[in-house]
Formats: C-alpha cells, structure tokens, sequence
C-alpha cells in the first residue's frame, strides 16, 4: 500500500494563496463549511495529472484573483524512479500552454502527467457519466485504455489529427477526391485499431466491474456494451464508401471512432432513466472502482481516488461500503466532507488517516482520534 503523493505545495488555486502538506498519507480527510477550499485542494491535484481542473476547462477561475498563475507542485511516486518532483504553472496570460515539470525535466505535453499519476475522480459532476452524451462515457474508456495500452495515445493522435483533415475537406464546397481518399484511408486504419483497443479494454473490465458492483449494491439487471461508432457488421472504409455523398453534403465525418459510445442499461433501459441518485452514484462508483483494480492488475500501477463531497447522495451504509472497496484496493484517497467524524467513522483502519481542517483557505492538520471522540 504506497502513498503516491506524499507531499503537496499549493499557491494561487482560486481562494488557496499558498498551502504546503508535507504529512499525507494513504487515507486523507479534508473537512471543513462550504466554501472553504476543499475542492480547491483535489483540483491542485487534478493539476499534477492533467495541467488542468477536473470542475472546468476555463483557466480563469481556477487562478485566484489576486494572483497571475496558480501552481501545484508535489512529491510523486514514478515507477521505477520512486519519489520525485512534479510540478505544474499556469498562467492566467496563456491560456492553451502550461509549464510542466517532471524530475527536473521540462515537458510540452500532459500525457506524461497522467502516465505518472492516474486519477479517478467522484465529484457533484460524475452523473454526466450516466446522464450526459457519448463524450463523458468516451473519456471514462479512454482513460482505462490509455493507461494499460501504451500504443493507444498515439493512435488516438493520429485519428484526431486525420479527422480534424477530413472534415476540413468536406467542408469545402470543391473537394480534392485524391485528398480526401488520403484521410480517408487512415482513419479507416486507425478505427480499427483503436477499436480493437477499447474492445478489449472493456471485456477486461465487465467481470471486474459486475464483482464490485454487487460489493456495493444489489442491482440485478446492470448490462455495458460498447457501441464502436459505425455498423458492428461492416469495415470503417466500406461505411467510409457507402457515405460519402451524405458526408458532402453535411460537411463533417459521420461515423467512426470519434462516435463511439460505451451503453449502460437497466434491464434493458437507459440506467439514468429509471435509478435513484443514491443508486446511480453507486453505479459510478462501482465502475471507477473497478478501473481502479484493473489497472493494478494489469501494470501494477495503483489509482489515486479524489472523493469531493463524499457523504452526497451516500447514506452511513453506502458511504461504508465504497470506503471498505478503497481499502481493500489499497489505493491512495483524498477526501472532501462537512462533517468529519463521519467520514472517519467509515473507514476500517483510523490509523491510516490524516484529517485536515479546512478554514477561509488555510489547513490545518487534525488528530483523527480525537476527531473520532468528539
């Protein structure tokens, strides 16, 4: 059971001026009113994975007002390496590039940040993955696919690279054949493979996700199947033939990978139209769970978990339940709540836990036993 992060600096991430942790450990409880700087926290960590906040795209919010960048700097556990430093700026004049360090070397790219620290994050948004469109249930495939498949990214690249052409092509009103065949070619290529990917991502993961789920909650009748963006019968190219004039005509790509969906059912129907919250946040759970134990199955690698708000929609039971899964998978966890004593309360081991009171942007650390008393 390691700790991933075993150190965090936090300056200028919205109403955080500066913070330093230096005593994380496996298990960590922040807690403290609404408006504090709770989440504030778990997005600086989002930071060191992605360069960006896991709440929005737009960087202005997420620096604080006063300040011209935001940073995120920690002390991360790289395969192979052990600790090292990460660290991420970004500045409120570039909105499109982020200063990225990792062991001391400059990065231009993000992917490495989430290849060295794979994130699951459960926060007020997560619903999107049941109720929002193909794009959220995408991103939560990809991201299992990407981490246990390395040739997957640069297929991914090149697919966005070719479809980006290619729709540029169509939406000229005098199209070059040749050209157009070119792309057209290679995103067939790339479809394939990249299907062939997520295909085998999820037969991995079905079985996995139906064990934790029933650890969770009893919920008969939860199905995945995966919708890989054009006709299960027919090969990308021969839909690439058949539509072309209607792609013309519309003046983008219509099938392929960029449409690939990942379909979650309740006994036949669409899972966000018949559960409760309170089920469908167990539903999330389960799956982001599961992730969690495939990938270290896999590669070996452990997921670190951030849990914004956790007793949301959550009764004492539940809340129970999913913390025993995160022990059990002995993953690293970041935890915001209101209430402190319950959230301890929920844990197996209290000695593994490090709670932090959270004060109008200042943490403190706490004693979790005496938190426990109280």
């Amino acid at each position: 059971m390691t700790v991933v992060i075993r150190r965090l600096d936090i300056r200028g991430v919205r109403n955080l001026k500066h913070a330093s942790l230096s005593s994380l450990s496996r298990v960590n409880v922040f807690y403290g009113d609404n408006g504090a700087g709770k989440t504030s926290i778990l997005e600086s960590i989002h930071l060191l994975s992605s360069a960006r906040s896991f709440r929005s795209h737009k960087l202005k919010p997420l620096i604080n007002h006063d300040e011209d960048s935001c940073l995120a700097f920690g002390e991360i556990n790289l395969e192979e390496r052990g600790y090292q430093p990460v660290g991420v700026e970004r500045h409120k004049s570039d909105s499109k590039t982020a200063t990225i360090r990792v062991a001391g070397q400059s990065l231009s790219s993000s992917a490495s940040l989430a290849e060295n620290l794979p994130l699951q994050v459960i926060y007020s948004d997560t619903f999107k993955l049941l109720e929002g469109g193909p794009t959220n249930r995408r991103e939560f495939l990809d991201w299992g696919v990407f981490h246990v498949e390395h040739r997957f990214h640069q297929a991914w690249k090149s697919a966005k690279r070719c479809l980006k052409q290619r729709n540029s092509l169509l939406r000229h009103g005098r199209i070059d054949d040749q050209q157009l065949m070119v792309w057209t070619s290679e995103l067939a290529r790339l479809g394939d493979e990249i299907d062939g990917y997520r295909k085998r991502y999820l037969e991995q993961l079905i079985p996995i996700f139906e064990l934790t789920l029933g650890k969770l909650i009893k919920l008969d009748g939860i199905s995945l199947s995966y919708y890989r963006g054009w006709d299960k019968d027919q090969h990308l190219s021969d839909v690439f033939a058949v539509q072309q004039q209607r792609e013309k005509e519309q003046g983008h790509t219509l099938y392929g990978p960029q449409r690939a969906d990942l379909k979650i059912r309740y006994k036949g129907s669409n899972a966000a139209d018949i559960l409760s919250r309170g089920q469908q946040k167990m539903l999330i759970c389960a799956l982001r769970v599961s992730q969690g134990y495939l990938l270290s199955q896999l590669t070996g690698k452990q997921s670190v978990f951030l849990l914004d708000d956790l007793p949301s929609e959550l009764d004492t039971e539940r809340r129970q339940q999913l913390c025993g899964l995160l022990d059990e998978l002995g993953c690293q966890v970041f935890i915001t709540c209101v209430d402190a004593a319950d959230t301890l309360e929920c844990w197996p081991d209290k000695q593994e836990v490090s709670m932090f009171h959270v004060k109008h942007g200042e943490i403190i650390a706490q004693k979790p036993m005496a938190i426990a008393k109280q």
